[in-house]
Order: C-alpha cells, then sequence, then structure tokens
C-alpha cells in the first residue's frame, strides 16, 4: 500500500469532499468487551452522499487500525443518517492519470481489505443508501445488515463505463454465485442501472437480514451479540464453479455484447475479472483489479462517462432557463384528453406521483374504459409485485377515472392532449378544453413534433400553453421536453418543471422548433439510414452500420419501436420545415401504406430476416453504399443539425442536446453526449468547421 500521508495527501487533494471514519467504543448487551464502532460521514446531509476520495480512504484505514488495537470483540463500521456510502470520488484523480489512477486503486484495496482480513469479526451495518464503492466496503466486512428504508443498493459502474474496481467483481460472486453477481453487476447495471430494494438485497444473500429503520440500530447491534455468541451463524452458498460458473460467464457475455456491443471497455474488462474470481484468489482479483482499472482511466470512454454522469446529475437538477420555481402554481387535478396506451401511462404516472384526482376523457366510452382499465390493470401489477399496498393501489385507482364530458376538467388545474398528431385536431382539442377550465388552468401537449405556438394561436389565453413531450414508456424513460411557445408566460413555465419534477423526470427547456430535440435528431439519423437503402444499400448493411457506437437499438429496430406511422408523420413534419435536409422516402410511404410496422421477422429460433413482403415493394437504387459510409452520412447528417440547432436556439448549449440523447434517446454513457463523441470523432470540424465544446471531454485532466 501507498505510504501516502493524511497530510501529504490534504496537501495533494485539497479540493476532495472528504469522508471521515471516527471510531468509537461502545458497550452492547450481551457482548463481553468494546464493540468498535466506525462511521463514515462527509459532514453533509443526505443530499450529498459520501463518496471516497484517497483522503476518505486514508481515514478509514487510519479508523480501523485505531478500533483493531482497541481489541474489541467485533469492529462494526455504519454510515450517516439514511447514507452508508456511494462509491468513489473521480474527482480527487488529478495529476498524472496512471500514477494516480493506481495510487486510488491501491489505497481502496488496502483498506477495505482490512476488514476482510480481520481476525475480528467486521460488521457492515448498511444504515441507507449504498452503491459503488460503499457496497464493496460493506462485502469486504464478514456480516452485513441493512436498513428496510435503504433508498437503493446497487453495483452502477457498468452504466458509467468502469466496473466494480474494490473488490466487488471478485468478492460477491463469491458470496452470491457467478450467475446472481452477473444480474447485479451486469444485467442491472446495463438495464438503465436497475436498482435492488432491500428485500432483494437480502434474498440474493449480499446482506444477511433486514431490520426496521425505526430502531435499526439496536436491531443491528442484538444480531450483532447474537452472532458473536454462535446463537446465528448467517448461512453462506455453497458456489458452482464449474458449469454454473460458466453459463453465467455466458449470460454476461451476452448481456454486453447485446447492451454495448463491445464498445464499453470497463463492460468487458468486467467480463475478464468475472472469470478470474472463479479462483477466489483475492491477491490476484484485486491486483487486476487495479490494472484494469487504471487502463479504463486512461481512456476517453471513461472521461464520457464522467462527463455524462455529470450532466445526469447536476445540469438535469438544475434546468438552464428555467424560471423561478417559486411562480410555479399548485396542481391539484389534472386531465388527460385522450385515453390511448401513451395517455394511459401518462394517467397512471399523474396519479402514482401527484397523488391528484385524474381524469381521462375520449371520443367514445369503450375509448374511456378501456384507458380506465389500462391504469386499474397496471396497478394491480404493481400489487402483485408488492410495490404498492393494498390501500395504495385502491387509492390509485380510485384516483384515475374516466369521463366523455370535458366539463371534468372545470377544476383541473393540468390538462394535457396525447391526441392523434394532426395539427388541427389538437387546436379543435384545446379550443374544446378552454371552454371549461379556469384562465389559468395550465395546457399541455405530448406532441412530437407540431408547433406549439400554432396549437396556442387560436385560444383566449395561448400563454397557459406549454408543450410537456414524454418518451415511451412514459414511466420508465426520465426525459420531458419542456417546450416554450411564443407567449408562453413565466408561470407556465415555471409550473410544468415543477410537475416534472414531482413526477421525477429529468426537463430540459426546448424551444418551439419543429420536433424539438431528440426527435429531430432520430429523424435526420434514421432519415440517412433510410435514405442509403432508397440508393440501393442492403437492409442488413444499413442496420448494423452503427452497430459499434453501442446504441440501445439499431435503426430498424428503432422504427418498429417508433412505429412506422408515426416515424413517417414526423419525417413528413421535418420535411415541411427543413425540405433541404429532410426527405420523405417513397418507399416508408408504400411501408406504412402496406400496413407494414417492422422491416425484420424473425422464426422460432430467432434468426431475423427481411420480411418478404418488405423486400417486394421496396425499390432499391443502383448506389449501394458500404457499412462505413452509412455510418459517416448518419453521424454527419446529425453533426449538421446539431450545429443548425445550436445557432437557432434550440437549447440553450450543446450540453442540453447531450442530456436529451442520453436521457430521450438511450444514447450510452460511455460514448458521453452525442457532442463530445462528434468532437473526438473529428466530424464536428469536418462538417461545421469547429468542435461543439471548446476543450472535449476533460472529466479527468488529459
Amino acid at each position: 500500500m501507498s505510504t501516502l500521508s493524511l497530510d501529504e495527501a490534504a496537501t495533494r487533494y485539497p479540493e476532495e469532499v472528504v469522508t471521515t471514519a471516527v471510531t468509537r467504543l461502545v458497550d452492547v448487551p450481551g457482548v463481553s468487551g468494546k464493540v468498535a464502532v466506525i462511521t463514515i460521514d462527509n459532514g453533509l446531509d443526505h443530499t450529498r452522499p459520501s463518496t471516497f476520495g484517497v483522503r476518505g480512504l486514508l481515514s478509514l484505514s487510519a479508523a480501523y487500525d485505531e478500533a483493531a488495537a482497541a481489541s474489541p470483540a467485533a469492529i462494526v463500521v455504519t454510515g450517516k443518517p439514511l447514507i452508508f456510502a456511494v462509491g468513489a470520488d473521480l474527482n480527487a484523480v488529478s495529476g498524472d492519470q496512471r500514477a494516480e489512477a493506481d495510487l486510488i486503486g491501491e489505497i481502496g484495496h488496502a483498506a477495505f481489505r482490512k476488514f476482510t482480513d480481520s481476525t475480528i469479526p467486521t460488521f457492515a451495518f448498511v444504515n441507507g443508501a449504498v452503491m459503488g464503492g460503499g457496497l464493496e466496503l460493506a462485502l469486504s466486512c464478514h456480516y452485513r445488515t441493512l436498513a428496510s428504508n435503504a433508498a437503493a443498493v446497487a453495483l452502477p459502474e457498468l452504466f458509467l463505463g468502469l466496473f466494480p474496481g474494490w473488490g466487488g467483481t471478485q468478492l460477491l460472486p463469491n458470496l452470491i454465485g457467478a450467475n446472481d453477481a452477473v444480474t447485479v453487476i451486469f444485467e442491472n447495471a446495463l438495464n438503465q442501472n436497475k436498482m435492488l430494494k432491500p428485500a432483494q438485497a437480502a434474498d440474493l444473500g449480499i446482506v444477511d437480514v433486514v431490520f426496521d429503520s425505526a430502531d435499526y440500530l439496536e436491531q443491528s447491534f442484538a444480531w450483532l451479540a447474537k452472532v458473536l455468541a454462535g446463537e446465528i451463524t448467517p448461512p453462506r452458498k455453497e458456489i458452482d464453479r464449474g458449469e454454473g460458473w460458466d453459463a453465467a460467464v455466458a449470460r454476461a457475455t451476452a448481456i454486453v455484447h447485446g447492451k454495448t456491443k463491445g464498445a464499453s471497455p470497463g463492460a468487458l474488462k468486467a467480463l475478464e475479472l468475472l472469470e478470474l474470481a472463479r479462483e477466489n484468489d483475492l491477491d490476484r482479483g484485486y491486483d487486476a483489479e487495479t490494472r484494469f482499472m487504471t487502463e479504463v482511466l486512461m481512456t476517453d470512454t471513461l472521461r464520457s462517462s464522467l462527463y455524462a454522469f455529470g450532466l445526469v446529475q447536476k445540469r438535469a437538477k438544475k434546468p438552464a432557463g428555467a424560471p423561478d420555481k417559486s411562480l410555479a402554481r399548485p396542481i391539484t387535478k389534472v386531465g388527460v384528453v385522450g385515453a390511448g396506451l401513451m395517455a394511459s401511462q401518462m394517467a397512471l404516472l399523474f396519479a402514482r406521483r401527484l397523488h391528484v384526482p385524474v381524469v381521462l376523457t375520449d371520443i367514445d366510452q369503450s375509448r374511456v374504459d378501456k384507458g380506465v382499465g389500462y391504469v386499474h390493470g397496471e396497478v394491480d401489477k404493481l400489487l402483485g409485485k408488492k410495490r404498492v399496498s393494498p390501500d395504495e393501489a385502491n387509492r390509485l385507482k380510485a384516483l384515475v377515472t374516466g369521463s366523455l364530458d370535458k366539463a371534468s376538467f372545470a377544476d383541473a388545474d393540468f390538462v394535457i392532449e396525447a391526441v392523434f398528431e394532426d395539427l388541427a385536431v389538437k387546436q379543435q382539442v384545446f379550443a374544446e378544453v378552454e371552454e371549461h377550465v379556469s384562465p389559468t388552468a395550465i395546457l399541455a401537449t405530448n406532441t412530437s413534433s407540431l408547433s406549439i405556438t400554432d396549437m396556442a394561436s387560436k385560444l383566449a389565453h395561448p400563454e397557459r400553453v406549454v408543450g410537456f413531450h414524454f418518451f415511451n414508456p412514459v414511466a420508465i424513460m426520465p426525459l420531458v421536453e419542456i417546450v416554450r411557445a411564443e407567449q408562453t408566460d413565466d408561470a407556465t413555465l415555471a409550473t410544468a418543471f415543477n410537475v416534472g419534477k414531482q413526477l421525477k423526470k429529468s426537463c430540459v427547456l426546448v424551444k418551439d422548433a419543429p420536433s424539438f430535440v431528440v426527435n429531430r435528431l432520430l429523424t435526420r439519423f434514421m432519415g440517412e439510414v433510410v435514405k442509403s437503402i432508397d440508393e440501393g444499400t442492403p437492409f442488413e448493411v444499413a442496420d448494423k452500420a452503427t452497430e459499434s457506437l453501442g446504441l440501445p437499438m439499431s435503426p430498424l429496430i428503432l422504427l418498429q419501436l417508433v412505429g412506422s406511422a408515426v416515424a413517417l408523420h414526423v419525417s413528413e413534419t421535418m420535411h415541411d420545415a427543413f425540405p433541404d435536409r429532410f426527405s420523405v422516402s417513397p418507399n416508408m410511404a408504400k411501408f406504412v401504406a402496406a400496413g407494414k410496422t417492422a422491416v425484420w421477422q424473425w422464426d422460432a429460433q430467432g434468426n431475423q430476416t427481411v420480411d418478404p413482403e418488405v423486400a417486394a415493394l421496396w425499390e432499391f437504387g443502383d448506389n449501394p453504399l458500404t457499412a462505413d459510409q452509412v455510418k459517416a452520412r448518419a453521424l454527419e447528417g446529425m453533426a449538421e443539425e446539431i450545429r443548425l440547432m445550436l445557432d437557432e436556439g434550440v437549447v440553450a448549449e450543446a450540453k442540453d442536446i447531450d442530456l436529451c440523447m442520453i436521457l430521450g434517446a438511450g444514447w450510452p454513457f460511455w460514448l458521453g453526449g452525442i457532442t463530445p463523441y462528434l468532437d473526438r470523432e473529428g466530424i464536428s470540424e469536418k462538417v461545421t468547421g469547429k468542435r461543439f465544446l471548446e476543450a472535449g471531454v476533460a472529466s479527468l485532466p488529459a
């Protein structure tokens, strides 16, 4: 381990928010001798979780030494209220990258391993949220309890382009088995950073027991006493290091290649470390974690991940251009015009997050009944999964009702429409709603491409109309594009942002421009791919051309998800606005007219082929492109569009376009935002003559 002292570290890392570890000796009923309790705390409230930089790790190491020197009956490590710890403070890495990366890896392993190698029993009392390095510290202890109100349990590193680097890749599979470890390290992290609930963590064997938060520490100490007395022996799984491990590695490999297409070095290193963990040799495993982490920290991928993480964690929480939140009006009732799938998803979300009555309307009773039925059915699913209590399920069902009469919106403060994407239809809907609601009620539209200004132009109060664009599926996708029309006032805008925050969405302010941000870029992207196919490029070549980016899905699969009719309509809207850059494919028009929704079809064995009917109706040109040419055309098209969007003031900065693409289109974290990626690849300068970001992505020093 490095001989760096705490004083030297303070000089070297003056900006680190230090998580200090303090040791105290306590008496515990039923335990002969003292118990040493190490509390880790960064001195801030629960909104600033404790993290580990070099100084924090050295403090933890010193606290352990102080505890062990007292020869206690046990050593406990716990966190500040509501927080255990959430991982590494990578902002502490400065100076020469390789040396710094090696240092933080070595110090972290050495500090945590003291708890593993201790001859004195070590306990982690995980009293709140625990992620990343915090969970690795808990895994390094001999025993673990968990508070029932812990907000999150996870190893999110692969989501960020990294991997668990302080023992997680070695300890977890040897505690709970390789297959379950794959679920936590690979599957959950690469599935939009899915978190575990306390009960799930216990079921997997990550923690030994979950105690109610009201008297969590008392119960944990009582449990510790029984463990020391031999009255309780927490079970440990028998680990299958043969075929079971082989199957787990195969599953992890399939997840990594399916989700990242091999574009994330951190995920690929995690596969190697999973295989190495089979040996259960911590010396070799920890050495490999440090070496591999240093390699990953030196990559553009890591810089990109940290840039993307910073956008999501900081910029998304303070949206650029949002009015003073004090202007926001309270929402006591919500109206939803339309009762289709998108509208029904919105109704459920409003009821769950705002806890106010929600009324759905549509053109006939059967549609209304279907929409309300969908919401009630989804509530029943939540109840079955124990994500809501029976009382809460009943309350949610009671909150969501339907009506054919828009007079039911008379006391609504927020009415959102989700009807057919046609300007005249939406204008009519808002005109009908305005007859019934108060002058200050917000009229929001979920349009994906139409002009909000035009939509509001015939209303008595156009200032209260705002774009509130969700992405599908509504409950999962974290972005809402909030669109300010020409007459939208600050109170309306502030209310929209406040509602978005209550819905637990990240909101980005967007100018009222055709298709806003995400759909405009995706339409340009898919348009270039479809144009390549029209010119003669085989479906297979065009669809796989961007595979190396590691995007969530290929262009033609995305087309299928969005819906061919919707995609065609948006392309027509964009062609009307910008005919020189957006074309309408005659083949796509025939595709939609024929009722086709997908280019691909799959047989029982999962083999993918082109639908023969699609192949027959498509007219190909005689100028096929290579995969590299298709990829270049698509990326260059997006670079051009981004520059024009910035020039038009569609968003405040390039960072907002990056945020929209990450949260609304699943642009991978390990690529960072789209603009730094285009900068790194030289596409920005080639197409527009300059970079989008002055210094590119430099979250870590170059």
